[in-house]
């Protein structure tokens, strides 16, 4: 690893005091610099509370160990913090056991060479979330409770502000929905599923991502100033991709003007084997074969 600058020295300071107590983090454990990292203040949704900061590290935490970048490493690394393979209610010494025998080390080498590279790594996945959205100039609006009703005055000005609320809310919304999708297939390929269920994940995928793509030119040309970003970086936001050429990209996008429906969108596509190709297969990491976009999933 590079010399630590002294932020990076007191977040991996403060990931080893996590280690005591292993994970759920509580308002009471959390350490102060790992609250206030801009991807746990991001995901708040209530930043100015602690409480709600503290479930947003929990959140974060369990979706880097998830994804722990070491598969090698990754259960040693999760049992340490008091996910499986340890058990709930465990103390240190007894997650240490656990995580020693996922990687086949002795516990006293375990803690003194593995674990401090485990949360020097886990340290550094954390500034590495919170770097992505110091990036990112736009974060989705936050929701609250509301127990009345709001009505918008019959006023120009007050027209004109909830029409952009309304168009960055459906922009978001369409982001998710492909976030939501594209992590559907991811969880399928780690499964093995079968291919028929592997290609309809993917196709529904390709729908909702060419939604987010068309909610995002519209909302960039209707707002640019506002926008502050490209139509790249917000597609970006939903999670990896296959690369495609502009005019395969956009080919997709013309399909979902409008609000089309998966029906329609397959049906739009229908005879589009490159678009098979480099979607389907490229999304499920195969090897490229002759395919096209159908109802049933791409046809051979």
């Amino acid at each position: 690893m590079p010399t630590k600058s002294p932020v990076e020295d007191e977040v991996v300071s403060a990931v080893a005091q996590l280690l005591r107590q292993g994970l759920p983090v509580t308002s009471a454990t959390a350490p102060p610099v790992l609250l206030d990292l801009r991807g746990v203040v991001a995901r708040a949704v209530d930043p100015a509370d602690t409480a709600s900061r503290t479930a947003a590290l929990n959140g974060t935490l369990r979706g880097l160990l998830a994804r722990f970048p070491d598969a090698r490493l990754a259960p040693a690394a999760r049992a340490l913090f008091g996910l499986l393979p340890a058990g709930p209610g465990l103390n240190l010494t007894a997650r240490r056991d656990v995580a020693a025998e996922q990687v086949g080390h002795e516990v006293h080498h375990f803690r003194k060479r593995v674990e401090p590279r485990l949360v020097e790594k886990i340290a550094w996945e954390l500034l590495a979330d919170a770097d992505r959205f110091t990036r990112t100039p736009m974060i989705a609006p936050r929701l609250a409770p509301v127990t009345v009703r709001q009505p918008v005055p019959a006023d120009p000005f007050a027209w004109e502000v909830t029409e952009h609320e309304e168009q960055l809310t459906r922009l978001w919304s369409a982001l998710y929905a492909a976030r939501a999708e594209l992590l559907a297939v991811e969880r399928l390929v780690s499964l093995r599923a079968n291919r028929i269920d592997l290609i309809h994940a993917a196709v529904t995928a390709a729908w909702r991502w060419a939604l987010a793509r068309a909610e995002a030119i519209d909302y960039t040309t209707a707002y640019r100033a506002e926008a502050g970003t490209s139509v790249d970086v917000l597609i970006a936001l939903t999670g990896w991709t296959p690369r495609l050429a502009e005019a395969q990209a956009s080919r997709l996008t013309e399909a979902a003007v409008g609000g089309a429906s998966r029906e329609q969108f397959v049906h739009a596509l229908h005879h589009e084997t490159g678009l098979g190709n480099a979607w389907v297969d490229g999304l499920l990491d195969q090897e490229p074969r002759a395919t096209a976009i159908h109802e049933n999933g791409p046809t051979q």
